[in-house]
């Protein structure tokens, strides 16, 4: 008769074999260039940072520079809710008027404005322009923060001194040059000179050369990345925040811009600064209806920054970690 097989108990060292192998392998290291990023924003975004409370005086100063930038806005719903003979009386009253809406229909209504194909063909023109600028702006920044070639430090120069030149020296040879290639009265004439911006490279430039540790770059390089996968998959992250800046100021400056499309663009197919210099005659200037059509203009910009503000400014406080 055999002996009965008694159950044996498992090893100590056996029992603690899986829990070390999973401990082990969510310790692993990350290698991707997604992952290897990542992991550095997050040492950032842990990085002990002491915060000290604002005291009175940063609260005096910012509720005066909000009622600063609130005035402007107030001042024409004021006149643009008032009458033709509100700008000329001597005592403004502070309490708005009752003309705002039939002002703004004058100006939506108006066939010489052409309202709604003004703020069409402003939409396009900053939209893409914005979006190009932040492009070819981040490409350039790169390649002069991190990257090594003859005559960098000189070509960079280059295009921080052509921001020195006035706008107005370039419209002739510029208005020749759409002219002919046959771009003039379009709004292609618009967005072509201003896919590229000097201020643009050099904000990028500035913030990259900061923002983006050489170790990821060489990082990169050893895991067998081309200069392309690095800038898409490293500096095109790690611009985040300064891109979404620099779009914005660009929408905003090309949303307002109104001396360029004035002299290239058709009274026909304007954008919205040169339709609203329509609502001016020679004899005479309602001034409440241009104070309406001013109003209705800021609202796309207004719509712009309630939708984008919130991630905005998170973008911004995430890029200014310092590690």
């Amino acid at each position: 008769m055999s002996a009965p097989v008694l159950p044996v108990a498992p090893a100590p060292e056996a029992a603690n074999d899986r829990p070390a192998d999973n401990h082990r392998s969510d310790a692993r290291p990350p290698h991707s260039l997604g992952e290897r990023f990542r992991a550095s924003q997050a040492r950032r975004r842990r990085a002990s940072v002491a915060v000290q409370r604002p005291g009175w005086f940063s609260y005096t100063f910012l509720i005066g520079v909000l009622l600063a930038s609130i005035f402007p806005l107030y001042w024409s719903f004021l006149i643009g809710s008032g009458d033709a003979s509100t700008i000329t009386q001597r005592s403004i009253s502070p309490i708005p008027g009752g003309n705002f809406f039939a002002n703004a229909a004058s100006v939506l209504n108006d066939p010489t404005v052409n309202f709604w194909k003004a703020i069409g063909n402003s939409i396009i023109v900053s939209t893409v322009v914005a979006a190009s600028v932040v492009w070819f702006s981040t490409l350039a920044g790169f390649a002069f923060a991190k990257l090594r070639f003859r005559g960098k430090n000189g070509l960079l120069v280059f295009v921080i001194a052509t921001m020195a030149v006035p706008t107005q020296l370039g419209v002739v040879p510029l208005f020749i040059a759409m002219s002919q290639l046959q771009l003039a009265g379009t709004l292609g004439a618009v967005i072509l000179p201003a896919i590229v911006s000097a201020f643009g490279v050099f904000w990028m430039t500035q913030y990259l050369s900061q923002a983006l540790p050489y170790e990821l770059i060489e990082a990169a390089r050893v895991d067998g990345a081309s200069m392309i996968r690095t800038f898409w998959s490293v500096a095109l992250p790690a611009a985040r925040p300064a891109a979404a800046m620099l779009g914005l100021f660009i929408f905003i400056a090309t949303w307002t811009n109104f001396f360029w499309p004035f002299i290239v663009l058709d009274r026909q197919d304007p954008t919205l600064p040169v339709a609203l210099s329509l609502l001016q005659s020679n004899y005479f200037v309602d001034y409440s209806i241009v104070m309406a059509g001013v109003l209705l203009s800021t609202i796309p910009l207004l719509i712009l920054f309630a939708v984008a503000g919130r991630h905005l400014v998170s973008g911004i406080m995430q890029g200014a970690v310092k590690g």
